[in-house]
């Protein structure tokens, strides 16, 4: 019995350490002067570093709306071709450090969160984000369009090589029209 009680307070604090983990990997500078209220809306993926949950599909977008507690409700959603179906996903963000740091941590499974880290910003006109998490596994480059221009590209290339990314690694997303299937519905910005 004790060895059992041990065993299940040793899972409880891992649990506990694991919910909080929400760091920024060395080197990483998230965006100051970020802008929530900017940011919100509608994001195509146009690429990222490949993950299991999202393996295989295409046509991914994210979408960001506030919740009524001052964090961000998200909604992310692909298409797979395989099963002719759409796929989503939702979770919810809060600010690490303040509002204006492009800090965040995000839960898509309970208590579990990880870092979502812009460190790249279209500060202008919010057309593009270069994302990542608590390390560099974890990169996504996203749009207000569906595609960017192959300077766009090679800027956001450029810059997640020199810090340490695994650009040969990339995986540019499909976005195009699925036929017979409802499209995403892209909401216009709410200033």
């Amino acid at each position: 019995m004790r060895k059992f009680l041990h065993a299940v307070m040793v899972t409880a604090f891992a649990l506990v350490l694991l919910a909080g983990c929400a760091g920024i990997p060395k080197g990483i500078t998230p965006v100051e002067n970020f802008n929530a209220q900017r940011y919100l809306g509608a994001w195509y993926e146009i690429a990222r570093l490949e993950h299991r949950y999202e393996k295989g599909l295409s046509n991914i977008t994210a979408h960001y709306s506030m919740r009524d507690d001052g964090g961000i409700d998200v909604l992310n959603r692909g298409y797979d071709a395989q099963k002719r179906e759409w796929r989503t996903a939702e979770g919810k963000a809060y600010f690490v450090k303040d509002p204006t740091t492009g800090y965040l941590k995000v839960s898509f499974f309970g208590p579990f969160y990880d870092s979502y880290v812009v460190f790249g910003l279209d500060e202008a006109d919010y057309q593009y984000a270069y994302v990542t998490s608590s390390d560099r596994n974890s990169l996504w480059f996203l749009s207000r369009t569906p595609h960017v221009t192959d300077k766009t590209m090679e800027r956001f290339i450029k810059k997640a090589r020199e810090l340490g990314f695994a650009t040969d690694k990339l995986i540019y997303v499909e976005q195009k029209s699925v036929a017979g299937e409802k499209t995403f519905p892209m909401h216009p910005l709410k200033n």
